[in-house]
């Protein structure tokens, strides 16, 4: 076992990015109880029949040819005290099951009366393959606030999440956060989560829902109130602009970088190590770089146009309509993308432009864009790079 998992002491202490097994708000929490409890009892079940068996298996087994050979006993009926005690036992132990699993339901099913009135509501809506968040705040005209993928909450505040879906059914998944519910076509669902303190945590759609359903990831960001509202106020405003000065040219331009098909996507920024912080690395996220090549960004901007990036997604304040794709005026201040595939770094945007099939097949950028039955969309790597240095400016 120790070299099937190739010693990955993350194994044997149960934690991991998608672990059940740490609880960071009350609903996991109430879960993990759950699950604590049902194992117990089936333990003691198990050692209980265990024992028994292997009482008989010594005390009843052949010790010699003759006794291989002989008659076996007299067959009766059974004890009835022995049924009933046996039977007793396993109501008894359902019982145990039962009242926790109950209580567990009636808790995780909605927001606890006395917390409802601080509720956070937010609507996730399943696509194939990413989600769509939905805030109830509002940015000019009236239009709900949105975000892709990242799932910024304020943390020690409940969070009830309306579950929609487009297309098919997808299922929505925080394992430190909350259990697995359904996003059904045609019904609404909904569930409710929140975390104790301030994190970065990983989410998944835990309902197969097409070719790419294992990538189809997500992630929740829990900050503190002020942090919050800070978070939702520049939200709000338009996409960040840079302005290159008159008639100046983009500096050196970085190589587009080869990956191997499938290759995994996140540096060691955002590994379960504990002297990593994932939520620092995403609050740095946040920071326009440096360095930036403005005339290599104005390049980037004029493809977006060009290369009809704005029929599907929308950067408020360079482009006005409103696409069916993921909103992009911020896109540089996520940390994932790709449907929280791979980490929002330059070279993994370029990556993702330029060959979004090999990242994600059956994906709907490639299918309607850049394939043969598309628009044939063709972006050449320098190209890439310009729209990549746009996207990482809209901080």
């Amino acid at each position: 076992m120790i070299l099937l998992t190739g010693c990955d002491l993350n194994f044997w202490k149960m934690q991991g990015h998608q672990t059940t097994m740490v609880a960071s708000g009350p609903v996991a929490a109430s879960q993990l109880s759950l699950f604590y409890v049902t194992c117990w009892v089936t333990f003691v079940i198990f050692v209980i029949v265990g024992a028994v068996l292997a009482y008989a298996t010594v005390k009843f087994k052949a010790r010699s040819d003759a006794d291989e050979h002989a008659e076996p006993p007299a067959q009766g009926h059974g004890n009835p005290m022995v049924e009933i005690a046996l039977i007793a036992a396993s109501v008894f132990s359902l019982v145990i099951i039962a009242v926790p699993t109950l209580r567990g339901i009636w808790y995780t099913h909605d927001v606890p009366e006395a917390q409802a009135a601080n509720a956070y509501n937010i609507t996730a809506t399943g696509y194939q393959w990413w989600f769509k968040f939905e805030y109830p705040e509002k940015i000019d005209g009236g239009a709900a606030l949105v975000s892709g993928n990242e799932l910024v909450i304020p943390a020690g505040r409940p969070v009830r999440i309306q579950l929609r879906t487009t297309d098919v059914i997808h299922s929505f998944w925080v394992p430190k956060l909350a259990g697995k519910v359904d996003m059904i076509p045609n019904r609404g669902n909904f569930l409710w989560l929140q975390a104790d303190e301030p994190g970065y945590f990983w989410g998944q759609c835990a309902e197969y829902c097409g070719d790419s359903h294992a990538v189809m990831r997500f992630r929740v960001v829990a900050l503190a109130p002020i942090e919050f509202a800070a978070w939702v106020a520049h939200q709000k405003e338009p996409a960040r602009s840079v302005a290159a000065a008159a008639g100046a040219t983009a500096g050196p331009r970085p190589q587009l970088a080869t990956f191997k098909k499938n290759e995994y996507g996140f540096s060691e920024k955002w590994s379960d190590d504990p002297s990593v912080n994932p939520l620092k690395n995403w609050l740095d996220q946040q920071k326009p770089a440096a360095t930036e090549d403005a005339a290599l960004i104005a390049e980037g901007k004029a493809l977006f146009t060009t290369k009809t990036c704005l029929a599907c997604h929308s950067v408020r304040g360079h482009t006005g309509a409103f696409g069916w794709a993921p909103d992009l005026t911020h896109i540089g201040a996520r940390t994932t993308i790709a449907g929280g595939l791979l980490e929002n770094t330059p070279a993994q945007l370029a990556r993702w432009i330029s060959h979004p099939e090999q990242v994600k097949p059956g994906n709907k950028m490639w299918a309607l864009g850049y394939s043969d039955t598309g628009m044939k969309i063709k972006v050449s790597d320098t190209e890439a790079v310009a729209l990549a240095a746009y996207l990482t400016s809209l901080k």
